[in-house]
């Protein structure tokens, strides 16, 4: 994996600042990332472990410590954290770019759905049904066009 010191550290900056950019995102637009009815702009980071496995460990040490300031507790942290990691996770197995957003759409509308029926005592189907929608204008709405974007510039991630 790693050919020398200074690749392990490249990998771990990378891994830091997408954790970071996911952390500051989310809580620039705060009022639109927590809830049931959520579009968590930092989803759209979603797509870089098509490009880098450091992105793996960013996006759910980013989602860690963003679920923190969300007000839904442990179960969240923690189960909503791992959502993000098996999403980002399978994104990396994922050829073909158009289906890169859909593992987070439909991995968070399981379990952030299950979480939030949980904490907000609400039906799993219609928590479920909003986050869904939230990921796909996230993942696919924002997140394909950064995708796009960033095969271009291919060189970014060498």
């Amino acid at each position: 994996m790693f050919t020398a010191n200074g690749d392990r550290l490249n990998y771990w900056v990378r891994a830091a600042m997408i954790g970071a950019i996911y952390v500051v995102l989310t809580l620039i637009f705060a009022p639109i990332s927590y809830g049931m009815i959520q579009v968590r702009v930092s989803e759209m980071l979603m797509v870089l472990p098509y490009f880098t496995g450091a992105a793996v460990p960013g996006l759910f040490v980013g989602c860690m410590i963003a679920n923190i300031f969300g007000g839904h507790g442990m179960l969240d942290i923690v189960f909503g954290s791992l959502a993000t990691l098996i999403a980002a996770y399978l994104v990396t197995k994922i050829e073909h770019k158009y289906l890169v957003p859909l593992p987070p759409v439909i991995i968070n509308a399981i379990i952030v759905g299950k979480i939030l029926s949980i904490v907000l005592e609400m039906p799993f189907y219609l928590t479920a049904m909003w986050v869904g929608i939230g990921q796909v204008i996230a993942c696919y709405g924002l997140g394909l066009p950064l995708l796009l974007f960033l095969e271009k510039r291919r060189y970014i991630f060498k």
